[in-house]
Parts: C-alpha cells; structure tokens; sequence
C-alpha cells in the first residue's frame, strides 16, 4: 500500500494510459500519478487474528450466573425478576426473540419484537 508523496491519499493502482500492459499508481484526492508497474501488480493486506475477536456461542446449557436480570412478571407465579437472552429464531432480516426464566420457579416464556 502506497501513500501519496503530495497530499497523504491512498494511491489506487489504474491501467496506465501509455503502456497497454502497465500499471499506474493514482492518487484518489489530487490525482497525482506515480510510476508504471508490471500488469501483475497486486494489493495484498495481512490481517493479524486477535484470540479477543472469536464470537463465542452460547449453546442449551446456559448458566443463570451469567444471565442478566430484568423486572418482567411471570405468567405463571407472578414474581417480578427475571433472567433474559437474545436468540435468532427466525431469518436474518427479523427481530430476534428474547426469552425469559423467573428467577422464582424456573418458568420460561419468549417475547417477540
């Protein structure tokens, strides 16, 4: 990758004008050219992996611990604190589904959004 001498823009390899197999780089803000390469000229970018960027994914057995609480009546026993997540039950484009667990008798139900 390739920086601007004039004005610190990224320089964008074009086909050169001149040389029908060249390759010239251009500057994306005050076009300036620079030089003629080889028509095999490639951009390549290493990325470093960090271990922090994983998604980590939750499966069935997940622990209360971890859940936060949230003040919502069960429908069954009418305490007012329960345990909630977030899952992707439908296709991409939808809501999400949020379920609850009382904290009280372990009662599960699901709100749509």
């Amino acid at each position: 990758m390739r920086f601007c001498s004039k004005c610190g823009g990224l320089m964008i390899p074009k086909k050169s004008e001149k040389k029908k197999r060249g390759i010239t780089l251009k500057c994306r803000n005050c076009g300036k050219k620079v030089g003629s390469y080889a028509k095999d000229y490639n951009l390549k970018e290493k990325v470093e992996k960090n271990p922090q960027d994983d998604v980590i994914v939750m499966e069935k057995d997940i622990s209360l611990e971890t859940l936060p609480v949230t003040k919502i009546q069960c429908p069954k026993c009418e305490h007012t604190k329960a345990y909630w997540w977030i899952m992707q039950t439908r296709s991409g484009d939808e809501a999400p589904t949020r379920f609850y667990q009382c904290c009280k008798c372990g009662y599960k139900w699901r709100e749509y959004q």
